[in-house]
Formats: C-alpha cells, structure tokens, sequence
C-alpha cells in the first residue's frame, strides 16, 4: 500500500484553521425582486453602530465609514458602490438552486452597510436569477447595471463569458465551473477552482480509507460541463493515488431521469464499489439514492463539496446515503465554536433571515476578498483598480473560513478534510481533531488529457473562448 502512495507525504502535515492565517491584507434569503438596495434598513434606523474594533474572524473588516467620493466608474457614485450576485433559485427542476449564494451576499451587504459601507459608500446589491438555462440574459443585464460581480454561481458559466467578457465586467465569483469562467481573464476567485489544477486530499484521505475497493470506481454525471467537467478532472487526477474507474460511466438527464433504476442496476452489474456522483444533493442524487435502495445496490458514494447540504442531510432519516462521504477545504458549520470565522459566518446570515451552507460561506469569502480590495482603492475606486488589488492577493483564508489559497494565482488549497453523512448530520471522518485540516503541497495535482485540451489555455493559463 505505501507504493501507491507516491504523492502523498509521509510528514503529512495536519494544520489547525488558528494557524492558518491571511498572510497578505490589502491595505438574507434570495431577494424576491431585483433592483433592490441589499443593504437598505426597512425601519430607516441604523441597528448596528460602525466600531473601529469590527472582525470577520481574524480579518478586521473592511468596511467603514470614510470620505469617498466621485463617480469613478459604472456602479459608482459619491454615495454607493452597486455589484451583482445571483442564483438558479428559479429553475424549476430544482427550486432553490444554490439560494445560499444570495442569503449570504444580501447578510454581507448589510453588515458592512450596517458599519458604514466602504470608505463610506453604501453597497447597493442587484440580484440575478439565472435559472441555469438563462445566464446571457441576466449576463447581459449586468453588464450595464453594476460595478462588479461578486459571490455569484450559476451552473452554466460558459455561456456567459463572451458576454463578460465583452463589456469588461469583473468578477469574484462564489464558485466557477466551467473551465472558460474558472480560468478567464478579469476574475479572481477565493477558492479557486482552475481547469488544470485539483485539489487531491480527498483521494489520498480514501486511499488510506479504502485502498480496495477504490480500484472498482464507477461514475455517474450528466452531460453539460457543470458536471462532466469535475468528473474528467476526478479520472485524470485520482488514478495517481490508486483508483481506478470501471467503464461502465451512467449519464443522466440534466433535467434528471424519470427512472433512476436502470443507472444504478448498470452500476451494479459492473461491481462498482465505490461510486463518484457529480451533480446537486437534490432532487437528482436523492432520487438516484432511492433507486439504488429499491435494487439493494449499496456502495460507498463520494462527492463535492456541494454534498454538504443540511437538506440533504434532513432528509436522510432513511439512511440511504449514511455511505456517503464529500471533500471539503472548509471547516464544517457545527465546529463554529472551534472557528471564530465560521461562527461569524452563521450569526451574520442567519441574522438576516438566511440559510447557511458551504456555498453560502463561498460568498461570504468573495465578498470579503472583493471589499477588501475596494477599500484599498479609497476615494479612486475603479474596476482597474480593484483588480490590481486583488492580483497581490497570494494567500486568503477570509478570516480562517477557509483552508488557504492564492487568488493571484489562481491556485486550489493544499488542505482539505473528509466529511460523512450519517443519519441525519454531518461527521468529520479525516482528519479527526476537530478545527483540523489535512494539509500538504502534493495535495494539488496538474490535470492532463481531454479536459484540458478542451479548455485551450494560453501561456498564462487563460481559457481562450472558442
């Protein structure tokens, strides 16, 4: 077992979230409407004073009162800085589609509002339902509304990027899936997600988990680059720490399947043992779940982050995915007492009426590196400028919410931890100290083969569009 281990350090380092510090510092529910002033207060009074003494864990906050002033660029007046965020809340397949990203931008808009804004300029947030099939539309509004996109994710970010890309709109998403927004030019990501590199602690934490039945791997996605994408980076990249993936892959419907049986009898014929799904916890992976079970197929499944999901741990109460386990580079919501940042992650959404998960503490990170640079830029506050700022940024953990990575360069973390479902909650299973993640430089490995000649890149690692 130690020679398939060839890329795993044996003085593997385990890093407490306390250690792990931003080494470099720049200086509510979906909305039902868009348009809106995010950070407006309905009662008209100011609830929350600005304090000097203002944290995001170990971040001081960069929000404040000051004296900008000017209208330095679109989205920008004397008074307020406007950015977009959005969902797929609206399709309909799967209401609510990552409604997180939202409930935590409007939570965010509002705290730093609520201590003064930037430099004294109120954020104002234009909300965009993409609906996954519609993201030129609202692309193509945003594009003459706002300064900035900030903490946004919609599924279909390959469609957007020639219109982003044309009228000069930059971003700092909350995620990026497609290689053509995770490697574009004029954004940059807090957790970076690029299309030529993977962050692999997960594959080395099974490895040690399941070093036999790994070698029978099956694979089920469906065909859009939202799911086949992550799922070519999983074959080009895990076969180094022992995987290996039966040819049987299951494809389903982007819409999902009227019959899941046949996919998952298909599986089972072939003696996977293991089972890698790419796609949203719900209603696809719980529907594939329930037909598994009618056809006693029980394998170990693994997925994305996206997976640690309290409605698909709710939902749970038939343990049908108590098998299942999900990477993470972030530390899990019920070890908020052991990490200051994610407890103030939880208090500042659920205080303004929002759900909490991972893709929520995603926004929270993009809204907090992307106001970190704004402030920097002071009374000047442009998109050039922002951008500048942001490209200094080699190390962020947004207060310790997150394992560290390098924005600038666009790189994926070195840490990461396991997480399993059990019942109805989330455990940690690797590292098992709580407040821990498991940390090494090997943990992110260069991606080959036909992803990565599909994502053209130039020299600077940019996608070029097609």
């Amino acid at each position: 077992m130690g020679e398939r281990r060839t890329h795993r350090r044996r003085e593997r380092l385990v890093c407490g979230l306390g250690l792990v510090l931003v080494a470099v510092l720049l200086a509510g529910a979906c909305s039902s409407g868009r348009g809106e002033d995010a950070g407006a207060d309905p009662t008209g009074t100011d609830t929350t004073a600005p304090t000097a003494s203002e944290t995001f864990g170990d971040l001081p906050s960069p929000c404040g009162p000051g004296d900008a002033n000017g209208a330095t660029d679109q989205g920008v007046t004397d008074t307020s800085i406007t950015i977009g965020y959005g969902d797929d809340a609206g399709y309909q397949p799967a209401p609510g589609l990552s409604q997180e990203l939202s409930d935590a931008m409007r939570a965010m808009i509002d705290w730093c509002n609520d201590q003064g804004g930037i430099n004294g300029r109120k954020i104002v947030g234009e909300y965009y339902d993409a609906k996954v099939l519609e993201v030129n539309n609202v692309m193509s509004e945003a594009c003459n509304e706002v300064f900035f996109l900030v903490g946004e994710g919609w599924v279909a970010d390959s469609g957007q990027e020639s219109i982003r890309q044309g009228c000069g709109l930059p971003a700092v998403p909350g995620y990026a899936v497609s290689p053509q927004f995770s490697n574009a030019p004029n954004m940059v990501s807090p957790v970076p997600n690029p299309v030529d590199y993977m962050p692999t602690e997960f594959a080395a934490a099974f490895q040690e988990l399941f070093p036999e039945e790994i070698k029978k791997t099956g694979l089920v996605y469906a065909d859009y680059p939202a799911t086949k994408d992550p799922k070519d980076k999983v074959v080009a990249t895990y076969g180094a720490y022992g995987f290996e993936f039966l040819p049987c892959d299951q494809i389903y419907g982007i819409a999902g399947e009227s019959d899941w049986k046949p996919l998952a009898q298909k599986l089972k014929d072939c003696g996977a043992e293991v089972v890698y799904f790419a796609g949203s916890p719900y209603p696809n992976f719980e529907n594939f779940l329930d037909a598994a079970n009618q056809i006693g197929f029980e394998p170990i499944w693994f997925s994305d982050a996206n997976m640690y999901d309290e409605t698909l741990a709710e939902w749970n109460v038939n343990g049908y995915a108590d098998r299942l386990y999900v990477r993470s580079s972030f530390p899990p919501l019920f070890e908020a007492s052991e990490v200051p940042a994610v407890q103030d992650y939880i208090d500042i959404v659920t205080a303004s009426g929002g759900e909490v998960n991972q893709l929520g503490s995603q926004a929270a990170s993009a809204f907090l590196l992307w106001a970190t640079a704004a402030k920097a830029c002071g009374s000047d506050l442009t998109r050039a400028c922002v951008m500048e700022e942001l490209g200094t940024v080699t190390a962020w953990t947004a207060g310790g919410l997150h394992s560290e990575t390098n924005p600038a360069a666009n790189l994926p973390p070195i840490c990461g931890m396991v997480l399993k479902l059990t019942g109805t909650e989330f455990e940690r299973v690797y590292p098992e100290e709580p407040g821990t993640l498991d940390c090494s430089p090997d943990y992110v490995q260069p991606v080959t083969g036909p992803l990565l000649e599909r994502a053209n890149l130039d020299g600077d690692r940019i996608a070029r569009l097609q």
